[in-house]
């Protein structure tokens, strides 16, 4: 009996043997090694993980910088952190990092209070997305912004806020990381990640796709198409009813013409403060 006793135990430690070698071979095999440069990137950005870099976190993006190549770095943007931050990542790779322009989002909507009032009043769940789905807007205009803030409510760094004289969001450019959380929310597409180019910005604040007459009867702000734009700066496009300035139309060039021959007020051209550098 005693025999079979210490055969048994010699069997199960056996076994436990085995099974603790497997196990470590098998951590070996599968683990993951991370990267002492992925670490070092992943230490110098700003933690936010607001996707804004196309990444699902601050993580999954210090890995692909480190894993990139000198050309695809380039490529390879923080928007929170800005230039600062990703010269700090360049660095710990060793590759040059290009200069870029600063970004802000802009509201392609000038739809106030004052040039598109109220004919209908909503009474149900104050939410741009809810709303979007069930009315055409208190304005009747159904592209315009819907005034409820959804935009306000994801942005993580306060640089949205309503304002209550327009009833329009408003964007603070020192405060906004270009993080596309307030694009990416809008039910309606009306904002938009557009550069800073020598401090000033130049675009179309209307996505109102109606023919002139009727869109001017919803918002005297709207976009008529008539076209004056695109003859001043033939980049500029007319579809749809609607004008849009691309990104390369350069607001010193074109921006005070652009604005003063819109007989609506479509076009917004204004000055912009470049964003405080993040601190990280």
């Amino acid at each position: 009996m005693t025999d079979t006793f210490w055969l048994n135990i010699l069997i199960v430690g056996g076994i436990a043997l085995c099974a603790a070698i497997m196990l470590y071979i098998t951590a070996k095999k599968f683990s993951i090694q991370t990267d002492a440069k992925e670490s070092q990137i992943d230490e110098v950005l700003p933690q936010a993980n607001c996707g804004g870099c196309g990444f699902i976190g601050c993580k999954d993006f210090a890995k692909a910088c480190a894993q990139s190549t000198a050309k695809s770095f380039s490529a390879l943007y923080c928007p929170v952190g800005a230039a600062e931050v990703m010269q700090k990542v360049a660095d710990i790779l060793g590759y040059s990092t290009p200069k870029r322009k600063d970004t802000c989002a802009v509201l392609r909507c000038n739809g106030t209070c004052q040039a598109a009032p109220k004919k209908i009043e909503y009474d149900g769940l104050k939410n741009c997305r809810v709303a979007n789905l069930t009315m055409i807007g208190e304005a009747e205009c159904p592209d315009g912004c819907l005034r409820f803030g959804d935009c306000v409510k994801v942005c993580q760094f306060g640089a949205l806020s309503i304002n209550p004289q327009t009833g329009l969001p408003t964007v603070d450019a020192n405060k906004c990381t270009s993080c596309g959380a307030c694009a990416n929310i809008c039910p309606r597409h009306l904002l938009e990640i557009r550069p800073i180019d020598h401090n000033q910005q130049i675009f179309v604040a209307c996505n109102n796709k109606q023919k002139g007459a009727l869109a001017r009867k919803n918002c005297q702000n709207a976009c008529i198409a008539c076209k004056k734009c695109a003859s001043i700066c033939a980049a500029i496009k007319v579809e749809q009813n609607l004008a849009y300035i691309p990104t390369t139309v350069s607001p010193q060039e074109f921006g005070t013409k652009l604005q003063e021959n819109c007989p609506t007020g479509a076009i917004i051209y204004k000055s912009q403060v470049k964003r405080e550098k993040t601190n990280v």
